[in-house]
């Protein structure tokens, strides 16, 4: 079999509901790579908030910022900043609505204001820790996403103001994440594939969310998760099971990448 490229998003679908990595998709990783092939990560996460699961699950390579920071055995081999005079622009536009908005580098994330309602149910559900606030992180450091805190109703405003400037994608009822025009995941992917030299039909991706729709269909096999979004199960290739019901070693073993003695019915 020639060498595949997997690509796996982190929550709900290496992330399991409890955000632990499930034992079974451990195990499907290390007999992935110990057959030859190359595992990845592809997120909307910045590079520091899953340092610790690249270490758990020995992969250095991996796709992060939605596209945006793209990282191979390790390296950095693309990066793609929002420009700085957008950023000035969208938060006085923001402030101007009283919507909190956090800045992300590739070392830390930082919010223009302190203690609102919505950063706390958009990040606490997902177990992600409230950053602290710096109103002009955005100043003097490449940024290279933005979470926005608005419903989808308030996003219409923002969407034509920047239509041609940033994309709006939309990861929680009260959060946007923020990235350059025509920048996400499956651009990433293009990117790191152009530097591996790997063929897009030897590419695969693992995902259930909507910022993983596009890289779903750009990849030669994309498969959704059981527990993905509808729209997502329908723009995928395969649709595998549930991530906490060994999703990621059933779908391995689905495109014959791992043993199927692997898998407990």
């Amino acid at each position: 079999m020639d060498k595949k490229l997997v690509f796996f998003d982190i929550d709900g679908t290496l992330l399991d509901h409890e955000k632990k990595v499930p034992l079974s998709t451990k195990e499907a990783i290390d007999e992935l790579k110990a057959g030859g092939h190359e595992a990845a990560i592809a997120t909307g996460r910045p590079p520091f908030l899953f340092k610790e699961l690249r270490e758990e699950l020995g992969i250095d390579s991996y796709v992060s910022l939605n596209g945006q920071y793209v990282v191979y055995q390790g390296k950095v081999v693309y990066s793609n900043p929002i420009p700085p005079e957008v950023l000035l622009s969208l938060k006085d536009y923001a402030q101007n609505y009283g919507q909190p908005i956090a800045f992300t580098s590739a070392d830390n994330t930082k919010l223009n204001m302190i203690h609102h309602a919505r950063v706390e149910a958009s990040y606490t559900p997902h177990q992600l820790p409230i950053p602290e606030c710096d109103p002009h992180y955005n100043l003097g450091r490449d940024i290279y996403q933005a979470a926005l805190f608005c419903t989808e109703e308030e996003e219409v405003s923002y969407s034509e103001e920047y239509r041609d400037q940033l994309r709006f994608v939309r990861w929680d009822r009260v959060c946007v994440d923020v990235i350059p025009m025509g920048g996400s995941k499956a651009a990433g992917i293009e990117k790191f594939i152009q530097h591996t030299g790997f063929k897009r039909e030897d590419v695969i991706a693992f995902g259930d969310n909507l910022n993983d729709l596009e890289m779903l269909q750009f990849v030669g096999h994309g498969v959704a998760m059981g527990n993905a979004n509808p729209v997502v199960k329908e723009a995928a290739r395969y649709v595998t099971r549930d991530v906490d019901q060994d999703g990621i070693m059933h779908g391995l073993c689905q495109l014959g990448l791992i043993a199927s003695s692997s898998i407990v019915v």
